[in-house]
């Protein structure tokens, strides 16, 4: 089986002295997992930055066994943010539930598309808002579709309107900006609100029914916003 296409990085861990087995996202042929001979090397290593954009060509000899890839850089997309750890840590963080949360060797344009986007969001001002939606829409894409506004009941206080969980359990306040979707958080507490009640539904919805823990990049990225 031998193809070339287009995809992002998503892991990579040494295989020997010299090489790599990696996850890839690709546009035609989904998460595919290969080996890369020399990936340890200076001159191949600096493009194996988790979240950039490879050309890649696959070569495997059974659909049942581990290929190999062969690697171009076509976009440099993560050393930009270098210099920005809590942006870093958020590509960490997507490349990481991209890896958990889709299933191997299966094409999804819009997932792919979605991974195509994600850099766009960074580079707005209320990047950490829209990566928080940018969660969601993957979970919707693989069918855990989590609308806030059937979740909650309003409550007003003073000139103040708040939204509560309608759970009988946790009457939770829920942050305005996950039902306004118009609302532009005024602090990082309540963006940290928001990145915890999305990871408690993705723990309860999705990993722990799958026997999975809460990704660490996720919870990294978390802990560098404090």
């Amino acid at each position: 089986m031998i193809w070339d296409d287009t995809g992002f990085l998503l892991s990579k861990n040494r295989y020997n002295e010299n090489s790599l087995i990696t996850e890839i996202f690709t546009k035609d042929h989904g998460k595919i997992s290969g080996i890369i001979f020399g990936g340890t090397s200076k001159k191949i290593k600096n493009y194996l930055q988790i979240g950039n954009k490879l050309h890649v060509s696959y070569n495997s000899k059974s659909e049942n066994k581990i290929g190999y890839f062969k690697i171009e850089i076509q976009q440099a997309l993560s050393p930009y943010y270098f210099d920005n750890q809590k942006k870093l840590l958020c590509i960490s963080s997507a490349m990481q539930l991209i890896k958990m949360l889709t299933a191997e060797s299966q094409k999804n344009q819009i997932i792919y598309d979605l991974i195509d986007n994600f850099y766009t969001l960074l580079k707005d001002n209320n990047w950490i808002k829209k990566y928080i939606f940018w969660e969601l829409e993957l979970f919707k894409i693989i069918g855990f579709d989590l609308e806030f506004t059937n979740l909650v009941d309003k409550k007003i206080v003073g000139n103040e309107m708040f939204y509560i969980s309608k759970s009988s359990k946790d009457k939770k306040i829920i942050p305005n900006f996950l039902i306004e979707r118009n609302i532009n958080p005024k602090d990082l507490s309540t963006l940290l609100d928001g990145l915890k009640l999305v990871g408690n539904y993705l723990e309860k919805t999705i990993l722990k029914p799958n026997n999975l823990n809460q990704p660490i990049n996720r919870l990294q990225f978390i802990n560098a916003l404090k």
